[in-house]
């Protein structure tokens, strides 16, 4: 298994030109290109009249190809045109179509379309002619086929460039999902994506799919040789005695991930309210900061924030883990008690440090931050290089960065973790992996993917006293895949 980058726009045109120049032509790789949109649409749909709109740039030569061979292939083909070719490939493509092309806007009664329009390079909203056109396809009972992105979106931000964009059932893009296929909205007007090799070889990125490629080969298995205490040992700090599930979840949570040693760290008055709760958990009482981190003086990693007050308390406790050495992952209220003074987290934190913001937490952090970057990505990124540490902002578009600029976005989380106590498992995920001395951005991928997978595979109805025991049967599934 292999990282699955995402390339922006510019990237895979880097990557079409090395491709070049290393001995390809722009027409073979259209080829390829459109032979594997005809190959994607092939495998889904029965065969029917398909009517293909054609672009006048090379998104519109894929589409001409794609035309070409599903017409080799039995299949009734027709094709509307927008505007003449306007690159030698695209016109080289045009020319192997032997069947009529019907001008822009005469329509039909074909239910399939592939949208070969424009790419993910659109860098201008789409014309009202073309929308008036393209309108029907969405209000009708057409199947839209996008080819690369559905046309009117922009492939770096998954935005419309303008007012209006085309939404398909099935996308099929070449080598590299990019951030349009990742990013809402533009994940869910692409439908299905399919990524098909067009032969480019590898390509750098500082962007990638989070998916199990990304950090399997330095997942924590446990050895022959281990024992608890080999196995990390995590603290989880609790919230005061009418504030303690967030506490239980994560630490639930963290004991699942694989920390051999879990400890509930609690106030006092709500020690027992947490022992009657408590099994393979630990539980210890503290105070202050300065019990706090006394305790915690031996931890390898710590949760601080999930349901901790949002008062001068937790702002104290935050700062005295940060003399502790222990990995840590901040969330919740330990986020939002330096809203008026950020820059004193910041101070403390480092690399395999981990916040864990929602989009509201992001804003109280990072100011204006979100509204003012092009993407989720691009403010995760700089959020982290601000923080100094790995930020994962929360979202159904989840995007994890390191302060170095490397990043990757979740895909696989589903809507069912829209619930209350999620966000304290995810803590408890990431922190049981860093306890096991896992770094901080390969924690925060694996933590979301694990907590994304196991939501998956309950579905409807979960709640998130569910997501720790779902995890072992994830787990397992990696462990064989390793």
């Amino acid at each position: 298994m292999s990282p699955r980058p995402i390339l922006t726009v510019a990237e895979m045109a880097q990557a079409d030109r090395d491709a070049v120049a290393r001995g390809a032509t722009v027409s073979q790789l259209m080829q390829k290109a459109g032979r594997a949109v005809a190959r994607a649409v092939e495998a889904r749909f029965a065969k029917q009249p398909v009517r293909v709109i054609c672009g006048p740039g090379d998104n519109g030569g894929d589409g001409y190809v794609a035309a070409c061979d599903l017409a080799a292939r039995g299949w009734p083909v027709t094709v509307e045109a927008l505007a003449s070719p306007g690159t030698d490939a695209s016109r080289e493509a045009r020319a192997r179509w032997t069947g009529p092309i019907d001008p822009w806007g005469r329509g039909g009664d074909e239910t399939l379309v592939i949208d070969a329009l424009f790419g993910a390079g659109l860098n201008r909203p789409l014309d009202a002619a073309v929308i008036r056109r393209l309108e029907p396809l969405v209000a009708g009972a057409h199947q839209v086929v996008a080819v690369d992105v559905p046309s009117g979106l922009s492939g770096d931000t998954g935005r419309p460039v303008g007012a209006w964009a085309l939404s398909a059932v099935l996308t099929v893009t070449f080598q590299a999902r990019k951030p349009a296929h990742v990013l809402l909205p533009g994940r869910e007007r692409c439908g299905e994506i399919v990524v098909a090799d067009i032969g480019l070889g590898e390509v750098s990125s500082r962007l990638f799919e989070n998916d199990p490629g990304l950090w399997l080969g330095r997942f924590p298995w446990p050895s022959t040789e281990g024992h608890k205490h080999s196995r990390g040992r995590l603290g989880v700090v609790s919230g005061g005695p009418w504030r303690t599930g967030a506490a239980r979840l994560a630490a639930r949570a963290g004991l699942r991930a694989g920390a051999g040693l879990v400890t509930v760290v609690s106030p006092r008055d709500a020690l027992a309210v947490n022992a009657a709760h408590l099994e393979a958990v630990m539980l210890v009482a503290a105070d202050t900061d300065d019990e706090i981190e006394d305790v915690c003086a031996e931890m390898d990693a710590v949760v601080v924030g999930p349901a901790a007050g949002v008062d001068d308390a937790t702002r104290d406790k935050v700062l005295a883990l940060g003399r502790t050495g222990a990995a840590l992952v901040v969330d919740a209220d330990a986020i939002t008690v330096f809203r008026t003074s950020p820059a004193d987290l910041f101070s403390l934190l480092d690399v395999d440090d981990v916040l864990t913001p929602h989009a509201g937490e992001f804003e109280r952090l990072f100011p204006g931050l979100l509204a003012a970057s092009d993407t989720r990505i691009a403010a995760a990124r700089e959020g982290a290089r601000r923080a100094g540490a790995v930020v994962l902002l929360k979202g159904g578009d989840t995007v994890i960065a390191r302060p170095d600029g490397r990043a990757a976005v979740t895909l696989n989380a589903p809507p069912w973790l829209a619930t209350a106590g999620s966000g304290d498992v995810l803590a408890g995920f990431i922190a049981g992996l860093l306890a096991q001395g896992v770094s901080g951005f390969d924690a925060a991928c694996a933590g979301a993917w694990i907590h994304a997978e196991a939501a998956e595979r309950f579905g409807p109805g979960l709640i998130s006293e569910d997501l720790p025991d779902l995890a072992p049967q994830v787990l397992s599934d990696l462990y064989a895949r390793q």
